[in-house]
């Protein structure tokens, strides 16, 4: 008398080995982690761009940087994006300007290289992460098609135990072992797209930042160079 398996997707995980019900648990980790690393950097990204946009609008306004500086330290003392950019650079600034027998190309290569520090540091902290999704993306198929290779292994194995083999006592291992390929997928497909869009992201937020320095490294120096003229 054949014992009735369950075909629907939660009997077919519960009827699968151990080996393979390990293999769709560390899949199943790995898409909740994706999860969290998707919705935690989408937020932050979107932050930091939705900062940068409020910032460029205040700083293009033609106002005293020494004013923008107060405002930008009054609303936060440990900006981000694009804000730590200039008030690093505006602090450099004041330092050098302060020294003594310092050349006008100094203080803007001073402040410069400030600024990059700066926002070296802040891409590390808006990508980091997002590694993860790619691993996950790239690896996780090829883990789920593991467990399906075992799981078809095993099936063939207990098949080749009975004197009268068919279609329908195979049929049910190798529907358990295609779950670890669809589980591998599930996990797969929406870390590979999350990692390109928040990538897309990242680089538009570092062309802006780096632009930012550039601007603000010609605003230092024609600001030098002006000062140095009334002189």
């Amino acid at each position: 008398m054949e014992v009735a398996t369950d075909f629907s997707v939660w009997g077919l995980i519960v009827q699968a080995s151990v080996f393979v019900k390990l293999i769709l648990l560390i899949l199943l980790t790995a898409s909740v982690a994706s999860w969290v690393v998707i919705f935690s950097k989408r937020r932050t990204i979107k932050l930091a761009i939705d900062e940068m946009e409020d910032f460029e609008d205040r700083f293009w306004t033609g106002g005293n940087i020494k004013d923008i500086y107060a405002e930008t330290m009054a609303e936060n003392d440990q900006p981000q994006g694009m804000s730590a950019l200039f008030k690093v650079g505006y602090e450099q600034l004041s330092r050098q300007r302060n020294a003594q027998d310092v050349l006008p190309a100094d203080i803007v290569s001073s402040v410069q290289r400030a600024m990059r520090v700066t926002l070296s540091r802040e891409m590390q902290r808006f990508e980091s992460g997002v590694a993860m999704l790619a691993t996950v993306g790239s690896v996780s198929p090829y883990v789920g098609l593991f467990g399906t290779v075992w799981g078809i292994i095993s099936a063939f194995n207990g098949l080749s135990e009975m004197e009268r083999a068919s279609l329908s006592m195979v049929a049910p291992g190798i529907s358990e072992a295609l779950v670890a390929t669809a589980m591998g997928l599930f996990a797969a497909i929406p870390a590979v797209v999350a990692y390109n869009y928040l990538t897309n992201r990242l680089e538009y937020l570092e062309n802006r930042l780096e632009t930012f320095t550039e601007e603000m490294t010609g605003i230092v120096e024609r600001g030098l160079n002006v000062q140095r003229t009334r002189e």
